[in-house]
């Protein structure tokens, strides 16, 4: 028997000991020190045979941007299981201790990025964005089929990236759902640290940023390039692998895009976790020059108290139907509920009519943003539609208002 309780700042090595051996990996001295300084800053939970720490899982204090509102969030990471103690009901335990405390602090929803996604669906969550993989051919100009913004484009240093760029990302997290909040530590250790953790070829952050001078900035980009490679058979082409582009405009997008593919002595440009809907994927002249390489599910959501997270959130359109909802670990959350939403607010309360659709907590997480349709669902024979229409009612009333899918770049 297993006990859980929380992880002391002291057992914080023990932890990284045991996310290394389930991981598989041995980070350098560098690595080490930001994981172990990221555990500092977050809620640690661990799971005790006797003395020895068995499982361990951490929760970012995150916010998260969901349609109309900015939600209180946990983002669960370093969740590991000793190989000794697997399939004996240690991640059961550690998961029923986060959604207990989720939901006795306040926080409707709780979120990860699933290392194998069987795992989390049994415990509630739902893949709630997409991303895809971008890469463009840069041996030649980039075609566009919009203007690119004529204004001036400048670099920044890194060290004094943060003033410009963090206001302006911050507010781009209020246009698409799905954002968490990045604190000045995740921008120093993640976004603009020295060297990129998962290449050591690759060079230092470079920043980019569109505006006048003296003016807020209407855009940027963060990238890293890698040199020309002619030492084997092939010769590989110098690659920029952009972190991040945030724009306010098409035409922004379009200058910034232009200006990475004509960086010298590259041949290639690699973007990685871009939104499916992503504008450079229309304004794009030669879709033979710009591919999708890569789709994948990025955040996934649980919904740790349904009614507070329906409510929370801004509506589309009009919709009342009854859900049946299914909800084996949280069964506050199971039941029937009319759901009587709209532009002016919505009213979840439970209800003795038959339901219109019946859903697990796991489908209405991933719908919850808007990314993911209800009426995919009921194609795939994971929510039941039992009155005819109420799946593309439903949908109707979850999209995002201004039309843009939610997205996540913020890998945790």
């Amino acid at each position: 028997m297993v006990d859980i309780r929380e992880v002391p700042e002291a057992d914080i090595d023990r932890a990284l000991e045991l996310a290394y051996l389930v991981f598989h990996d041995r980070p350098e001295k560098g690595g080490r020190e930001k994981h172990h300084a990221l555990l500092t800053r977050c809620r640690r939970t661990g799971a005790y045979d006797g003395d020895a720490l068995v499982g361990f899982m951490a929760a970012h204090d995150f916010r998260l941007s969901v349609p109309g509102a900015d939600l209180p969030c946990p983002g669960l990471t370093f969740v590991s299981v000793a190989p000794t103690h697997r399939r004996r009901g240690v991640l059961t335990g550690l998961m029923a201790e986060m959604l207990g405390h989720a939901s006795e602090t306040g926080s409707p929803i709780a979120a990860l990025w699933a290392s194998e996604a069987a795992i989390y669906g049994r415990f509630g969550f739902g893949s709630a964005t997409t991303g895809v993989t971008v890469e463009i051919d840069s041996t030649r100009p980039l075609a566009l089929r919009v203007d690119p913004d004529p204004r001036p484009l400048r670099l920044v240093d890194p060290d004094g990236a943060l003033a410009e760029i963090g206001p302006f990302h911050e507010a781009a997290r209020a246009v698409r759902a799905g954002r968490p909040t990045r604190g000045p530590e995740r921008w120093r250790d993640e976004w603009l640290s020295e060297q990129a953790e998962d290449d050591e070829e690759l060079s230092p952050p470079r920043i980019i940023v569109l505006g006048d001078p003296d003016e807020p900035i209407a855009g940027y980009v963060v990238y890293r390039t890698k040199a020309e490679d002619d030492s084997g058979p092939a010769r590989t082409p110098g690659l920029v692998r952009v972190e991040e582009l945030e724009a306010e405009t098409p035409a922004v997008a379009a200058a910034l895009w232009e200006c990475l593919t004509a960086l010298d002595l590259t041949g290639k440009v690699s973007a990685w976790g871009r939104p499916v809907d992503d504008p450079l994927l229309h304004f794009a002249a030669d879709r033979d020059q710009v591919r999708v390489t890569a789709q994948f599910p990025a955040l996934w959501l649980r919904l740790v108290d349904v009614r507070a997270a329906l409510t929370a959130r801004s509506w589309a359109a009009p919709v009342e139907l009854v859900l049946e909802v299914h909800d084996v670990r949280l069964p506050a959350n199971a039941g029937r509920f009319r759901l009587k939403a709209g532009p002016g607010g919505a009213a979840y309360e439970h209800a003795d009519t038959a339901p219109d659709l019946a859903l697990d907590v796991r489908e209405l997480g991933a719908c919850y943003l808007g990314g993911t349709r209800v009426v995919e669902l009921v194609a795939a024979g994971l929510v039941r539609e039992h009155t005819p229409g109420a799946a593309a009612a439903l949908d109707a009333a979850l999209a995002t208002g201004n039309g843009l899918l939610p997205h996540t770049a913020d890998e945790f």
